[in-house]
């Protein structure tokens, strides 16, 4: 396991257990990578998706948008969710596919996969498997899923070749890609950068908006399309980085507006059809 994986697995394994030992006098605000209010975390979902889910799989919510509003789930489709934490996108997405539907959430983390267990059998889902795995190495076959979505996970990632040339691997001919992650938009300076990493992941590693379009395209994808959605700015991050010791003043004009979170779209070309002797879409 690289260094980078070794990082996510504890933090999020530390989240997982402060969501699981929580109690609704608690607060809001315990688990949260970002903080209470963090304009990144908050108000993805609406009130009656949150009502509908186990308080816990709302608690553990750490992405930065909504992937399931990305895509027009179908009864009967196949779904999976990448990086799927304490499954509040996978439970979502089970119940637009239905019965006759399955939608498996991926995590590397033990104490995520607990927590979202629990949430399953909480929320009485039936046509849910969690696997234990890496984004990097998806423990399923070929041409086996209808739709992938993810929320925030990808840049999280040290081999996001890897995670591209994975998900088409796994995804069947027309299938769809749908996530949700934050991007870079221009030129930051490493110091920078580093320092608002600190804020917008902790150990992010946010691809600039042309390059996820880029190696989505060299991975096999069409149809690409990155949308920024939420674009940040310094003062959403003044308390968090003045208490890191950052000069916020100094920083604002470099880097105000150039972090966002943004939807993702990618398509895995159809399969050609064969007419006769020759071959066509």
């Amino acid at each position: 396991m690289s260094d980078i994986q070794q990082a996510v697995k504890e933090k999020y394994g530390a989240i997982a257990s402060s969501v699981a030992k929580a109690t609704a006098e608690s607060g809001c605000c315990g688990p949260h990578a970002c903080g209470c209010g963090d304009p990144i975390t908050s108000n993805l979902y609406s009130t009656d998706e949150a009502a509908t889910l186990p308080e816990h799989a709302v608690a553990a919510s750490l992405g930065c948008g909504n992937p399931t509003a990305l895509v027009e789930l179908q009864a009967g489709q196949t779904v999976l969710d990448l990086g799927s934490g304490g499954g509040i996108d996978v439970l979502l997405s089970a119940r637009r596919v239905g019965p006759t539907g399955k939608v498996y959430g991926l995590d590397m983390t033990d104490e995520m996969l607990a927590l979202a267990r629990d949430n399953q059998r909480t929320a009485g889902a039936t046509n849910v498997d969690f696997l234990k795995g890496t984004i990097e190495a998806i423990p399923l076959p070929d041409n086996s899923v209808d739709v992938i979505i993810s929320n925030c996970v990808i840049n999280l990632s040290g081999d996001k070749d890897a995670v591209f040339r994975e998900a088409f691997r796994v995804l069947k001919p027309g299938g769809t890609f749908a996530v949700s992650d934050v991007v870079v938009r221009g030129e930051v300076p490493a110091d920078i950068r580093r320092s608002m990493e600190l804020w917008v992941g902790c150990i992010a590693g946010a691809l600039r908006d042309a390059e996820f379009a880029g190696k989505l395209q060299a991975a096999g994808f069409t149809d690409v399309n990155v949308e920024p959605w939420r674009v940040y700015h310094i003062e959403d991050a003044r308390a968090f980085l003045t208490e890191a010791g950052v000069d916020v003043d100094r920083l604002a004009p470099e880097v105000d507006g150039t972090f966002a979170s943004a939807f993702i779209r990618a398509t895995k070309p159809a399969a050609k059809s064969c007419c006769g002797s020759e071959c066509c879409q």
